[in-house]
């Protein structure tokens, strides 16, 4: 019996299926092998050449992503439009499969190395006097999260205001701006300032410039639920709190050096709905009482990425994830104020801990991200200005944040996204939570 016909066939793979942890690329030689005989034709000496097979179903994977062309929003499309972005050959654009990855130890060797970082809020004027004189109207939405600022362009900003919001947001954790004429080469710029952008090998992206040399705009992530739609992803209206962004997330814990300020501009925007919320993980950190606080200080938990990968040497084993361990409770190396770093998306188990109790104090943990409304902030994104966008601007380090699907995508929803990567993460025992710091009731 053939390898494939043997391995489809077995209680193994029954198993695997149903506890729905086959990567895509093994159920794609499933009908490939088994139903369409592709690979029976053309690989009689697959037994020998797997690591080719595995290879060539993922580019019939990505290519088929390829294919998929929906209607750009007009709004969207007319951003592009000024801005020189190229439209000719599709969008987005959609990388190359000989440029993803396979295996998860060629996604761990991507960024598996310290990168120099400098945190720009570092230095930055406590007073914000560059930043805050320019603007029309500075507001704090809530008492613990969330400032919107009036009136100033994000692409007018100088070095010394993009230090000083880059203070503001590791203090009010989201920074929002509406009516905002931002070009993706200027959102991809202000990205590269505040870190190292994050390119993922696998996310749509911005595509080049008109007469340029093709190469995509690699970090302008695109953020498109119907392009996810049209990608298999299941959101309906009973699921759609459950799916994608809408579950409580933290951007890239997995990394190396995780998430810091990511930027979220929308070009396309819900009349009603289409919200999105943040929390704040100092104020999670200050919920806890001082024993529990003491008990999780200096543990790790190990955070997963979101997609599956396979393991070269047991390729049918399973999709694995790339797994990385970090502070349970983390230093902002700006304020000096402690953070709660877990998140329901990613976090995985809490090093020591048996995992009856890992999964126990977790789930507690994730609650108080999730329903202390009173150190949350949502937000809606409409701009005042026809044919302007809004952006956000947040640090990963201390929040969680989640999309809210109530506009059930009868309205397009579109957006560019940049994320900077940030320090590999640390405690510090001598530093405060936010309360202590500000002098605030404990209590």
């Amino acid at each position: 019996m053939h390898i494939f016909t043997h391995f489809f066939a077995s209680s193994s793979y029954t198993a695997f299926t149903s506890r729905g942890k086959v990567p895509h690329f093994l159920l794609a030689i499933e009908k490939t092998y088994v139903v369409g005989g592709f690979f029976r034709r053309n690989h009689e000496n697959a037994v020998d050449d797997l690591d080719k097979i595995v290879h060539e179903v993922n580019a019939l994977k990505f290519n088929a992503k390829k294919n998929i062309q929906l209607k750009l929003p007009d709004t969207t499309r007319a951003r592009f439009e000024k801005y020189g972005i190229d439209l000719s050959k599709g969008y987005p654009y959609i990388p190359s499969a000989e440029n993803i990855p396979v295996y998860v130890d060629e996604v761990e060797a991507i960024r598996s190395q310290e990168v120099p970082f400098t945190d720009r809020g570092k230095n930055a004027d406590p007073q914000k006097k560059s930043l805050f004189s320019a603007a029309k109207e500075v507001k704090d939405l809530t008492k613990h999260i969330g400032t919107e600022i009036v009136g100033l362009q994000l692409s007018d900003l100088t070095d010394q205001q993009k230090d000083e919001l880059a203070l503001l947001i590791a203090e009010r954790v989201v920074v929002f701006f509406r009516d905002q004429d931002l070009s993706p080469q200027k959102q991809l710029e202000l990205g590269k300032y505040w870190g190292n952008v994050e390119v993922h090998a696998q996310a749509p992206r911005v595509p080049g410039l008109k007469n340029g040399d093709g190469t995509p705009l690699n970090g302008t992530t695109v953020i498109w639920p119907d392009l996810a739609r049209a990608n298999g992803v299941k959101i309906n209206f009973k699921n759609g709190g459950k799916v994608g962004t809408a579950k409580w997330h933290t951007d890239l814990p997995h990394e190396f050096q995780p998430a810091g300020i990511t930027h979220l501009h929308l070009d396309a925007i819900p009349d009603v709905g289409g919200d999105t919320s943040w929390v704040s993980g100092y104020a999670a950190f200050d919920k806890l009482s001082p024993a529990l606080q003491k008990f999780l200080e200096g543990k790790e938990a190990v955070h997963a990425s979101l997609h599956n990968y396979l393991d070269r040497n047991d390729p049918f084993s399973g999709g694995k994830k790339v797994l990385r361990k970090h502070p349970l409770v983390r230093t902002h190396p700006a304020t000096g104020w402690k953070s709660l770093y877990v998140n329901r998306g990613h976090t995985q188990y809490i090093v020591g801990l048996e995992p009856e109790e890992s999964k126990i104090i977790l789930e507690f943990l994730y609650s108080v991200y999730e329903r202390n409304l009173d150190i949350q902030v949502r937000f809606n994104w409409k701009s005042s200005k026809p044919g302007l966008g809004t952006s956000a601007l947040w640090d990963n380090r201390i929040s969680q944040h989640s999309a809210s699907w109530d506009y059930e995508g009868k309205e397009p929803r579109h957006g560019t996204r940049v994320t900077s990567l940030a320090e590999i993460p640390f405690y510090d025992p001598n530093s405060k939570s936010q309360r202590q710091a500000l002098g605030l009731s404990l209590d």
